[in-house]
């Protein structure tokens, strides 16, 4: 099995509409390789969004989180395991990389339950084995990953991407990187924040200087971060050659520290 430092790359649905912004990731992906070993996992929440409203199919959000009819789970599916992954398949074979397509449903990565009812078909993960991953490590392939799961009676769930890399993240001890179109979380002034904790992101929470997706995002990491017993990085796909200073232990994003609070 591989001794290379692991890493999971997480990134968000805006980055598949943006191809050349993608390859220039994939190529420092490429790089990275030669001293992590990388997984990527990634959403596609635009691409759903824009689908559904081709075919005239309502979704909305709670939480932040996409509320999905079983009906609309075939559409859902297809956009993020079939045309999402698939795309950015090929475009690690662009890059110069060797990809294998999966979903969170392949080779018992982990186990989906439905998260609320009131979500419909909206899946929470677990970690479970890590043999399929680990079975690549050695062949310096790339594991691209569709939030996609599905649960012990093969129901089909859709499964927030950024709780997805945690899992991922969790079931290799890999360092985590949330990746979106923003340079990490921002200030009231727009300003990045370089380093936060349980007791500032509740702040910024209160303050609604962190909203809507970027709560989950936030959140996602902090609960990374603590079962992980490390720091999580959000940062942007943007520049994506910044990420390269990982190589050098530079510091890049917004650092998300472990929770030190118990739980009652």
């Amino acid at each position: 099995m591989s001794d290379k430092q692991k890493l999971v790359i997480k990134v968000g649905g805006a980055f598949m509409q943006a191809p050349e912004i993608a390859i220039q990731l994939l190529n420092t992906i490429s790089k990275l390789q030669s001293s992590y070993q990388v997984v990527l996992v990634h959403g596609g929440g635009t691409m759903v969004e824009e689908l559904l409203s081709a075919l005239s199919l309502t979704s909305q959000k709670i939480d932040g989180l996409r509320v999905t009819p079983k009906e609309h789970m075939p559409y859902i599916t297809g956009a993020l395991a079939g045309t999402a992954n698939k795309q950015l398949c090929g475009l690690a074979i662009r890059a110069g990389i060797t990809p294998v397509g999966l979903s969170l449903a392949d080779g018992n990565m982990c186990n989906t339950t439905v998260l609320r009812e009131e979500l419909g078909s909206v899946g929470t993960v677990e970690a479970s084995q890590s043999t399929l991953l680990d079975a690549l490590a050695d062949t310096g392939m790339l594991p691209i990953i569709s939030s996609i799961g599905a649960d012990t009676s093969g129901n089909l769930l859709n499964v927030n991407a950024d709780q997805a890399a945690t899992v991922i993240a969790q079931l290799l001890n890999a360092q985590l990187l949330l990746l979106s179109d923003v340079p990490g979380v921002l200030d009231a002034e727009k300003s990045l924040i370089e380093q936060l904790d349980q007791e500032k992101i509740e702040q910024l929470i209160e303050e609604n200087v962190i909203r809507d997706g970027m709560i989950v995002k936030v959140q996602a990491a902090l609960t990374a971060a603590t079962s992980l017993g490390r720091s999580v990085t959000i940062a942007s796909w943007k520049n994506s050659e910044k990420l390269l200073g990982l190589l050098q232990q530079q510091a890049i994003g917004s650092k998300i520290s472990p929770s030190t609070k118990t739980t009652h």
